[in-house]
């Protein structure tokens, strides 16, 4: 295991800081603020190829591998939670998803357009009554002639009212479970489909969130995406992409935090010296080190596990669990070193202290990692080679494919 980055990996940090330096960063204060994401920046990002940074160039996309995307989650989170959260949804769960499951008359229609930025993609599975339990989903789609009629309501779901495309979940034979949950394409344009805002979020403010209802809303049944019963086969594949982008991510917050603190310390001074001459700060500052050491760590071996195409469930689980709670716990500190201006949005911490709060419940809570890690150490849980489950594409085909 070489945790060495290559010089295509250097390029990407260096090209998704400068990024989001130049085209997030500026107006960030109040848009957060208002509550008003900028959606002329998920033009950019597209115009950039950062929303189909790892998808193969026969479909689009760039052709990196996944700890590029990491890379570029990182960056993105360092300034801005709404930033990484675009790569989560549009190319964690949806794109890569396709990639994944979809046929090739899918990835033509579908994927190549959201691989070039052209257009949006979403992923709907929570519920307002399913969150961590999937199986509660109420969604159902019953197929007549050659049309599904979906009928159900996502909520909490990212990009909802600017998507193009959403990969929906619902139940088509709910007597036999989860085993009935399948998987489908759903364009915002088709008739019974509409969406709408989530506001007063306490943070991700400049993200858009939202609700997506269907209404005897017809899905053609060739956007079936792999086969009835698929569903949670699916979810689950998505969500640990998902689940690797968070983490990443997650460092990103660790890493401002950090040097926000650093810089703060030697600025201020109490009872004749520096704050960072103080034990209790330099305490805090050495758990932010330890955070942000582990965390690189933690997402280098699932990008490489997932650049090999091995089955990464339980190390994916284990690296958003463990960074996005450090990212909070630095939040914290970073809060209470700068103390009151930390309080204010003068700063960015407070920021991130918003923001990094709402990662321990999303893409699965922190308690479901933590009982997800006992149950693997406990032999409740096996992790089964994925290429036995799932098709995989590997670094390198992820590379070659289209050159």
């Amino acid at each position: 295991m070489d945790f060495e980055l290559t010089n295509e990996h250097l390029l990407v940090a260096s090209s998704s800081k400068d990024f989001a330096k130049r085209e997030i960063y500026p107006g960030l204060r109040e848009r957060d603020e208002k509550a008003e994401p900028d959606y002329k920046v998920l033009k950019k990002m597209g115009e950039n190829g950062f929303l189909g940074i790892c998808i193969p160039k026969k479909y689009g996309g760039q052709g990196m591998d996944y700890i590029s995307m990491g890379l570029a989650c990182l960056e993105f989170e360092k300034i801005d939670s709404s930033a990484r959260v675009v790569l989560s949804v549009h190319l964690g769960l949806n794109s890569m998803t396709l990639l994944t499951w979809g046929t090739e008359e899918q990835k033509k229609k579908y994927l190549v357009p959201l691989a070039k930025g052209e257009k949006l993609g979403a992923f709907g599975l929570t519920e307002p009554n399913a969150g961590s339990d999937v199986s509660g989903i109420q969604t159902t789609a019953v197929l007549k002639g050659d049309h599904y009629i979906l009928n159900g309501e996502k909520t909490w779901i990212s990009l909802a009212t600017v998507a193009d495309t959403f990969l929906v979940f619902a139940y088509t034979d709910k007597s036999k479970g989860t085993k009935g949950i399948s998987a489908f394409i759903v364009e915002k344009d088709f008739p019974g489909v509409s969406s709408s805002s989530i506001h007063g979020k306490l943070g991700v403010r400049a993200g858009n969130t939202g609700s997506i209802a269907f209404q005897d809303a017809k899905i053609p049944k060739e956007n079936l995406l792999g086969k009835e019963g698929d569903g949670l086969k699916v979810a689950l594949s998505s969500i640990d992409n998902g689940r690797y982008t968070v983490a990443s991510g997650a460092v990103g917050i660790v890493e401002a935090c950090l040097e926000a603190s650093v810089k703060y310390s030697h600025e201020r001074e109490t009872f004749g010296k520096e704050i960072g001459k103080h034990q209790l700060v330099q305490q805090m500052i050495a758990k932010m080190v330890a955070a942000r050491d582990i965390g690189r760590l933690l997402t280098y071996q699932v990008g490489w596990l997932k650049n090999k195409g091995i089955r990464n469930t339980r190390e994916v689980s284990l690296a958003k669990w463990i960074n996005c709670n450090n990212a909070f716990e630095s939040a914290n500190d970073a809060l209470q070193i700068l103390g009151a201006y930390g309080y204010s949005n003068e700063f960015d911490i407070e920021r991130h202290f918003r923001n990094s709060r709402g990662a321990l419940i999303y893409e699965g809570t922190r308690e479901i990692h933590t009982l997800m890690q006992a149950e693997y150490a406990l032999g409740y849980r096996e992790d089964k080679p994925l290429e036995k489950q799932l098709p995989v594409w590997t670094s390198e085909e992820l590379q070659e494919v289209g050159r």
